[in-house]
């Protein structure tokens, strides 16, 4: 039996897209800032915090390096198909709290470490008392064009 050889390339877009993903995961133990629900900081803590993603989008946006962005409520069904001509099920499974994404943003980078860059800062929004949240923020790149397989 012959053993295929096979290589895959993919086509690299000049600016590559990445996904950086907010959770409720907290920070680090000694600055537990994160832990902290939105629903439980004071309106001006909330306010100081938005408004520093404001202008971090903004920045992004001068820079061109912006796409797109959005806050999520806490609240949301996971969903799965159930076979042909039944209703989808909506029961569970159930993410933990830590594991809620509450927000996201969509940006061009040049490199993976300026899309580090960026979530280090993002990181470092405000929350209660004005400190650095220092919460965890994912980094997901996007696939880029299909992978090509030649034999």
């Amino acid at each position: 039996m012959r053993a295929a050889t096979m290589a895959a390339t993919t086509q690299e877009d000049p600016m590559a897209k990445y996904l950086l993903l907010k959770h409720y995961r907290g920070g680090p133990k000694q600055m537990p800032n994160a832990e902290t629900p939105m629903d439980q900081w004071t309106p001006q803590e909330v306010t100081d915090h938005i408004a520093f993603m404001d202008r971090m989008a903004d920045d992004l946006r001068e820079r061109g390096q912006w796409v797109s962005g959005a806050a999520l409520s806490p609240e949301g069904t996971f969903v799965r198909f159930d076979g042909e001509g039944r209703p989808p099920v909506t029961d569970g499974p159930f993410a933990e709290t830590k594991d809620v994404v509450a927000g996201w943003m969509v940006i061009d980078m040049d490199t993976l470490e300026q899309a580090h860059e960026a979530a280090a800062y993002l990181s470092s929004a405000p929350g209660p008392g004005g400190l650095p949240l220092q919460e965890w923020i994912e980094v997901r790149p996007f696939l880029g064009n299909p992978t090509t397989v030649t034999e």
